[in-house]
């Protein structure tokens, strides 16, 4: 039986992102920053870099899975955000794991 494995040559991360801009110190800077984020995050998605974004409840931060090609075209894009200069950013670059239900749909 021959097996076939999709081989990409992105890699997937998970990308934690804190948001620690002092909201309270100027209200038109932030407003202008959030709307530029919110506009460049849209770019990364349909660049492909974004895949999927989940906020963390009760807290200025999100998790998301991030794809590139490696970490530092990742860098890039993560450097590329408006409020990067106060983002705390932790990034866990992920592996396949054979037991993933996804992965192995399309053995059945």
């Amino acid at each position: 039986m021959l097996v076939t494995t999709k081989v990409s040559l992105e890699m997937e991360f998970m990308v934690h992102i804190n948001n620690t801009f002092p909201t309270h110190s100027d209200a038109d800077l932030y407003a202008k920053l959030a709307s530029q984020e919110s506009d460049r995050a849209e770019e990364l998605a349909a660049q492909g870099v974004i895949r999927k974004v989940w906020r963390r409840a009760g807290q200025r931060a999100n998790v998301g899975i991030w794809e590139t090609q490696d970490a530092t075209i990742l860098h890039a894009a993560l450097a590329s955000l408006p409020f990067f200069p106060w983002l705390e950013i932790e990034v866990w670059p992920l592996a396949n794991h054979p037991n993933d239900p996804q992965r192995n749909r399309g053995n059945q």
